[in-house]
């Protein structure tokens, strides 16, 4: 039995590691100053949760096979000093996923947006046809309890691809730690300028990724991207492009329009899910699959959790929540639900959460995101931006980076639902989009107003 010591236990990639591990057979026992739901029951029901909050170096001693460092943790951790006292092995998480894979067949989906569906779309369809495939995903999955998976008997592993930082004493983005044989970019938009000052210095991170593609592996990309065109252009491996797959809408239903000319309606929509469904086909089809049984299991995809997910509707009101942060991926979401509800009254609420998203340098990039909606309104909470240590900006300068002079910028929860309440309340597509919770706004909250 190997023996693993998860130092900050409690983040969302690290609990699922370290719940995969334990499930394996591994002896599992972790550590963090402080741990949050669902992680900490999820930790419980494994029984791997720590009993107290905190770093205990004194804990760790010669019989750890391997310690593994999350991004939270601080490079003067004392749990982190005391392994490398020992001299144990220290691994991130991404490098411990590929310690994993090593012999196994690496498929990994990177992009600035859409990667999360994709991987969701892929493993959806492996599941449908028996496949059996190991995993990392960032969402939870319908019909899958954990969203990571590691086994000795699957030959492939599966990865959603991050582009972030890997630990603390590696800077370096995780998906630089994979080595796929087939390879994702879903599309490029500049993110995280806290780490990657300069777009050309963000692109440099998908280049250097599409370098790392083992000997003989393929790279699949989306064609209507600008930036992804030019990284398949210079890369050494086979390249695929795709675009957007032939579909058709019908009121509030969707079908792909198959080559036959027939039709099959599937559980998402909007033009950029209907990439995401090609980029999911053609790494199915070099796994070996077949477009016959693609389309037969994709059509059963409900979407992953909080990627365009219908919280509810009564029929006259549809209510969503989306994980959108990046520009890309707000404009993508708003653009979905404008082409899906052409009649109903749009409304766009978008909360400024991530450290990019909250500089006043990097506010333009969302000019025009929300301009599809009838009514848009961004949630700009203070709080957020002193944890980030940021600047305050003032409501005039977000309007003017949204370019949108009937934006309504609101500061907490109840400022949101003060306006909620004085606006639309029939005939309502709402999406709420965040990686944030708009300070504890509930389901409940929601269909007080809508349902």
């Amino acid at each position: 039995m190997k023996k693993v010591h998860f130092i900050a236990i409690g983040g969302s990639a690290m609990h699922n590691l370290a719940i995969a591990l334990h499930r394996k057979g591994y002896e599992v026992t972790g550590s963090d100053d402080e741990i949050f739901e669902p992680s900490k029951s999820r930790l419980a029901k494994e029984g791997i949760l720590p009993q107290q909050w905190g770093w205990y170096p004194e804990k760790l001693d010669e019989s750890y096979d391997a310690v593994i460092l999350g991004m939270h943790a601080r490079i003067d951790n004392p749990e982190l000093v005391r392994a490398q006292e020992l001299g144990l092995k220290v691994y991130s998480y991404p490098e411990y996923l590929y310690e994993q894979s090593k012999d196994k067949t690496r498929v990994v989906i990177g992009g600035s947006h859409g990667k999360t569906t994709i991987t969701s779309m892929i493993l959806h369809v492996l599941q449908k046809e028996g496949i059996e495939t190991d995993f990392m995903v960032g969402a939870q999955l319908e019909g899958f309890d954990v969203m990571v998976r590691l086994s000795e008997t699957a030959k492939y592993m599966v990865m959603e691809g991050d582009e972030y930082l890997t630990s603390p004493i590696d800077r370096v983005p995780k998906f630089h730690h994979y080595h796929p044989h087939i390879a994702v970019i879903s599309g490029i938009g500049w993110d995280h300028v806290n780490v990657f000052p300069t777009f050309d210095n963000y692109l440099e991170q998908f280049r250097f990724f599409v370098r790392t593609i083992e000997s003989g592996g393929c790279l699949i990309y989306d064609q209507t991207d600008v930036e992804a065109e030019k990284i398949a252009q210079g890369a050494a491996c086979q390249t695929l492009g795709y675009g957007v797959h032939p579909f058709e809408s019908q009121g509030i239903t969707t079908s792909l329009v198959l080559p036959d000319g027939s039709r099959r309606e599937v559980g998402v929509f909007g033009s950029h899910n209907m990439k995401n469904i090609n980029a999911a086909r053609l790494v199915c089809r070099q796994l070996g699959g077949n477009d016959e049984q693609f389309y037969e299991a994709i059509a059963t995809f409900k979407g992953a959790a909080r990627r365009l997910e219908l919280l509810f509707n009564n029929g006259d009101n549809f209510i969503f929540r989306d994980f959108a942060h990046a520009p890309s991926k707000v404009n993508a979401s708003v653009k979905a639900l404008r082409e899906q509800f052409t009649e109903k009254h749009l409304l766009a609420v978008f909360e400024l959460h991530t450290y990019s998203s909250l500089s006043e340098a990097f506010i333009d990039h969302y000019r025009d995101a929300l301009n599809l909606s009838d009514r848009a309104i961004v949630f700009y909470d203070p709080h957020a931006v002193a944890i980030k240590k940021l600047e305050l900006m003032p409501d005039a300068r977000i309007i003017e980076g949204f370019g949108r002079k009937d934006l309504q910028v609101v500061h907490n929860k109840a400022e949101l639902m003060a306006l909620l309440e004085k606006g639309q309340r029939k005939d309502v597509v709402g999406a709420f989009m965040s990686s944030g919770d708009f300070n504890g706004l509930t389901t409940e909250d929601l269909k007080a107003l809508y349902a």
